[in-house]
């Protein structure tokens, strides 16, 4: 028998990786509360949450409890046609705690194909509507909304999707501009980079949008950038007052990332549509929800089988993924995790404020469970995804038996809701040791 590392390196294609000369992969074996283990006995933190979805740990006991006792009584079944009690309960309860009245619940997969689903949902909903001419969505700049062809349209960032571009729909981007704290001015008028404002988009072309696609609060793989809440009403009232759809893109800032339930919150505000994903299972299995109020929801009912939203995944409502995001709200309401959250904010910000003695240190940011900074020191590159001073301190940290994984030269520290303030310290200190050195 092969060793199962050389099976990878020869067979499995890594996603984000140059396959040429990106080192050997971590060779992972089991993991257990904030910790990864390799098969040669190395011990990491994960610092990232395993690509932001695990939130309450690995090997959550409740959570393995509830997998076992659904995998005895139903794996998965066909959701056209038919249904099963933890779909149904599940359904219920995001439409009982999602903003607002978001009372129809889709199922798939995963971020990308939640994100899909809203824009298909948009989309079919003013066709439906005999509005054929609304063809076009906007987000924002340094947006990430997925890998789908769809959602790459969608995304703001060059870098991951250029090699697509010729095959996107068109999509006009607004700039709210990058913001050092949630705290800041609002920004209606920006708008020098992408299409112009927001304002000025639906102005010029309010008659021809589908959809407004956003990251409420906190745009992820663009950055960690925070905005302000009093955008969050600014852009609500822009799509009211042209009459165009909301999406809110809550796939990264849903159950809990930004410290309330959903990022759409701190406005608060009501999306006419939300995507969710990530955490919806606490990182354990692939699961994904688009919820849409009921406006939009009657607008399929009707005897034109036409009308139907054809759209659909063989794993859709997968019985066990749907058990473990059932015990997963359990576990959030009854643990009172959004305090332990607001505890994470708070250490967050007293252990910025000191790195922020360091020049190497930009603009360091925290919003619930996310620590973020730009690091600049003399001589690197200009920033980016593509900087070099990324993989630089991804290695760093490795060796300090941390795990995080820089977006060029942004670093930034997503760990579980479960990890102690003990361990948040040692990760600082460990941030504080390297970005010293630099």
């Amino acid at each position: 028998m092969t060793d199962w590392k050389e099976d990878d390196r020869v067979h499995a294609w890594h996603p984000y990786t140059q396959m040429l000369n990106a080192p050997p992969p971590l060779g992972i074996e089991r993991a257990e509360g904030v910790y990864l283990y390799t098969s040669d006995g190395k011990k990491i933190l994960d610092g990232i949450s395993s690509w932001w979805v695990n939130s309450l740990g690995h090997s959550n006991p409740r959570l393995n409890s509830a997998l076992s006792r659904q995998v005895e009584k139903l794996q998965q079944v066909i959701f056209a046609g038919a249904t099963h009690p933890g779909a149904a309960k599940l359904a219920a309860r995001l439409a009982a705690i999602t903003p607002g009245e978001l009372d129809h619940c889709f199922y798939s997969d995963d971020g990308s194909t939640a994100v899909e689903v809203g824009l298909k949902m948009a989309a079919q909903y003013w066709r439906n509507r005999k509005e054929e001419g609304r063809t076009l969505f906007v987000s924002m700049t340094n947006s990430y909304h997925g890998d789908t062809f769809g959602t790459m349209a969608l995304g703001g960032s060059p870098v991951f999707h250029t090699n697509f571009s010729p095959f996107f729909f068109p999509v006009r981007h607004f700039e709210y501009g990058r913001k050092e704290s949630r705290d800041a001015a609002p920004a209606a008028s920006l708008g020098a980079q992408g299409d112009g404002s927001l304002e000025e988009i639906l102005e010029r072309e309010g008659d021809k949008i589908a959809g407004v696609v956003i990251e409420p609060m906190l745009q992820g793989a663009g950055g960690m950038i925070l905005w302000p809440s009093s955008s969050l009403i600014e852009i609500r009232e822009l799509c009211d007052h042209y009459g165009t759809l909301l999406i809110a893109d809550e796939v990264f800032t849903g159950f809990g990332r930004t410290g309330k339930l959903f990022a759409c919150e701190h406005g608060p505000i009501v999306p006419d549509i939300i995507c969710l994903s990530k955490a919806l299972t606490a990182g354990y299995m692939p699961l994904a929800a688009t919820l849409s109020t009921d406006r939009i929801y009657e607008s399929f009912l009707s005897e034109d089988r036409g009308k139907t939203f054809f759209h659909g995944h063989s794993f859709t409502a997968n019985a066990l993924a749907c058990a473990v995001a059932l015990e997963n709200l359990d576990i959030l309401e009854e643990e009172n995790i959004l305090a332990r959250i607001a505890g994470i904010e708070k250490l967050f910000g007293e252990r910025l404020a000191k790195l922020q003695e360091l020049p190497t240190v930009n603009n360091p940011r925290c919003i619930g469970s996310l620590a973020a900074l730009d690091v600049k020191p003399p001589g690197a590159d200009g920033g980016g995804y593509l900087d070099a001073i990324g993989p630089k301190l991804y290695s760093e940290f490795l060796e300090r038996g941390i795990l995080l994984r820089p977006l060029g030269n942004v670093l930034y520290f997503l760990p579980p809701y479960i990890i102690s303030d003990a361990e948040i310290h040692h990760v600082f200190d460990a941030i504080e040791e390297v970005l010293g050195t630099l």
